[in-house]
């Protein structure tokens, strides 16, 4: 086998370029948050003293918040994942009359905005009593994630060779198994996919959070932030170090499930 040829050091270069200003406001951001309490833009440019009180009056003002975008982000994952990847399964293999029809209302409400989404599930919330509630949120949440993982899991599910479901038919499994058996394990890269965009869509949401919460007993990191920063303007190295504390969960889970993402689980299956 031939080896790919080098890019060398000119491209390195001109990466690291590119890449320094789209990085540096995360960069000033950690660095900010590993100053003593002042004001930011006094701040050095490099902590050769780490102060890591910030991160401490974080932890005991957001670890709650932190806690509760934990638990909605992963609920939506899961509801998501349990409610897409059959439709999506019967979508891709079952001969259902108005199939496109259906794909192309899922491919719609990807257009509806959010603020109508969340101010119809207001009143909605209101009179079920879902406000303030980690049921509301994940529902909420789960209605960008659901579409978007349907999309996903049906367009992978296409593409499994017949021959592996049929072959699973012959030896005795049903639909629900060779499901559950076959197709689940086969589309694990396409099920990571949609779980790593689904936990961010809910991790990321201040819309829901804003509109479907009016007390702080259920609170995510995001709309946390944006109360903490009129509540502690002056202490901006506790301010960044809960913005690095809310950005490291999702930076993890995309430097980890980054090979997975857009992978092919099916190929050299069939020979």
């Amino acid at each position: 086998m031939k080896r790919a040829p080098s890019r060398g050091w000119p491209s390195t270069i001109v990466g690291v370029v590119l890449l320094a200003p789209m990085l540096f406001p995360v960069y000033w951001m950690v660095n900010v948050s590993l100053q003593p309490t002042g004001n930011a833009l006094q701040a050095g440019w490099f902590p050769f003293h780490p102060d890591f009180s910030g991160y401490a009056t974080a932890l005991r003002d957001q670890g709650r918040n932190l806690i509760t975008s934990l638990v909605v982000a992963l609920g939506s994952v899961a509801l998501s994942l349990a409610l897409a990847a059959p439709a999506a399964y019967a979508l891709a293999r079952f001969p259902i009359r108005g199939a496109n029809v259906v794909l192309f209302g899922i491919l719609i409400t990807q257009t509806v905005p959010s603020i109508v989404v969340a101010d119809a599930l207001y009143s909605a919330y209101n009179d079920l009593g879902l406000l303030n509630s980690y049921l509301g949120l994940i529902l909420a949440d789960s209605t960008a994630g659901v579409p978007f993982a349907v999309i996903i899991l049906r367009s992978f599910m296409q593409g499994i060779p017949r021959e592996i479901i049929e072959a699973a038919r012959v030896d005795g499994a049903g639909r629900l198994r060779t499901f559950r058996a076959v197709v689940l394990p086969l589309s694990v890269n396409s099920l990571i996919t949609a779980a790593l965009f689904t936990f961010l869509f809910a991790w990321s949401d201040f819309l829901f959070a804003l509109t479907l919460t009016t007390t702080e007993d259920v609170r995510p990191i995001t709309l946390g932030i944006y109360e903490y920063v009129g509540a502690h303007t002056n202490q901006w190295n506790a301010i960044m170090a809960t913005a690095v504390l809310a950005s490291a969960p999702a930076a993890v889970l995309l430097v980890v499930a980054q090979r997975y993402v857009a992978a092919g689980a099916t190929s050299g299956v069939v020979k």
